[in-house]
């Protein structure tokens, strides 16, 4: 009876994929390619005690090498880009969307425009507004407006809604995606920096809201309104804390809204996006890469989320194929949220660990307990 280094990894490797579906990470490949330790053990002799303990150590390298193991979850979890939604389905529907011109809002409007709505975009740099609204028209054929706005100034908001209804009318879906950020430790977080923050994300999402709402009530016309929050604005987070409390706060607006105001024709949803990797976003957030690196060991699905996948999910709550969804919060992250949420889930790679030093202990036991022999293909 023999062990090769091969048979070892090969039957390891049967193991693995049987019973948990992982794979051999480059650790095996570089033992293919370059390592020495084609060594044959079989019975017969007893080793020496240099010699057994040579072959333990090199027991125990073959057995971490196989299980240097990795995930190859994101393979199974490919994002699919296309429109989701039957084309049309958004034919004779005014949109507005805040902070339209860049990152989620840029794509929400790509898709609901797409989808045949007629789009109107705001956020404070007309400029870019202007370039984001002729590039999206030119892709889909259907008109987008842009209008200047900082959400901050109710009676800036006020003058957009004027605008709007001048152009489109008054909107049949309305996604308040303003945001803002940065990273901060908290006891140096100044009155200047929560307000800035909070008055984007929850006094703009307020005021544009109860603006828009108030006009539609009057008209008696039902509309379906989307906010964008976050994953922390349920869970909270250190180092963000402006944008975490405003976030909740949002929810908090739109939940109580939806129970009120159901009766005029209004839906209230929420999604709460996972790590989107969004260039503006991570230029501030992540300039180095380390973060979007580090975020994928925890999210089971071992990837960030695209901006398509949410734009896919803004136009289902916001058409008419979701007329009986409202208050709802729909998490899209990956199975981010509940990964960190459970105790024990860090025990994914705690029972690598104990798996492979029950291994090496079962290896060292057959050393010990067997009379082997080494061949190491030439005398030491």
């Amino acid at each position: 009876m023999c062990f090769t280094a091969e048979s070892v990894l090969e039957r390891s490797r049967q193991k693995l994929t049987s019973e948990a579906g992982f794979t051999l990470s480059a650790a095996e490949s570089n033992f293919r390619k370059g390592s020495t330790f084609h060594r044959v053990i079989s019975l017969g002799e007893r080793l020496s005690p240099s010699s057994r303990a040579r072959a333990d150590c090199k027991c125990m390298w073959l057995t971490l090498s196989v299980f240097q193991l990795t995930r190859p979850q994101s393979n199974f979890f490919a994002p699919v880009e296309d429109v989701m939604l039957p084309s049309g389905s958004f034919n004779n529907k005014v949109a507005f969307i805040t902070g339209g011109g860049t990152g989620l809002g840029r794509a929400m409007t790509t898709t609901l425009s797409q989808l045949g709505a007629q789009c109107v975009i705001a956020s404070r740099k007309l400029d870019v507004l202007q370039q984001t609204a002729e590039e999206i028209g030119k892709e889909t054929g259907n008109k987008v407006h842009a209008v200047q706005c900082d959400v901050r100034d109710p009676q800036a908001v006020s003058k957009c809604v004027d605008q709007i209804e001048a152009l489109a009318g008054l909107p049949d879906v309305i996604i308040n995606n303003a945001a803002g950020n940065f990273i901060s430790p908290s006891e140096r977080l100044s009155p200047n920096g929560w307000k800035t923050i909070t008055d984007i994300v929850l006094n703009g999402t307020a005021f544009v809201t109860l603006e828009l709402g108030k006009r539609l009530i009057q008209k008696q016309k039902g509309a379906s309104f989307l906010a964008i929050t976050t994953i922390y604005a349920e869970s909270g987070s250190g180092f963000v804390v402006p944008s975490a409390s405003a976030k909740a706060g949002v929810e908090a607006l739109y939940k109580s809204l939806a129970a009120e105001w159901g009766r005029y024709g209004q839906r209230f949803n929420i999604i709460q996006p996972g790590p989107i990797k969004t260039k503006g976003a991570f230029s501030r957030l992540d300039p180095t890469g380390a973060f979007e690196k580090s975020m994928k060991h925890r999210i089971p699905t071992g990837r960030l989320g695209t901006k398509g996948e949410i734009a896919n999910l803004a136009a289902y709550m916001s058409s008419d194929f979701a007329t009986w969804m409202s208050g709802a919060v729909i998490r899209l992250d990956g199975g981010e949220y509940v990964f960190i949420s459970g105790e024990f889930n860090n025990l994914i790679s705690v029972s690598l660990t104990l798996r492979s030093a029950v291994f090496i202990i079962h290896f060292i036991h057959l050393f010990q307990k067997q009379k082997m022999t080494v061949f190491h293909g030439k005398d030491d």
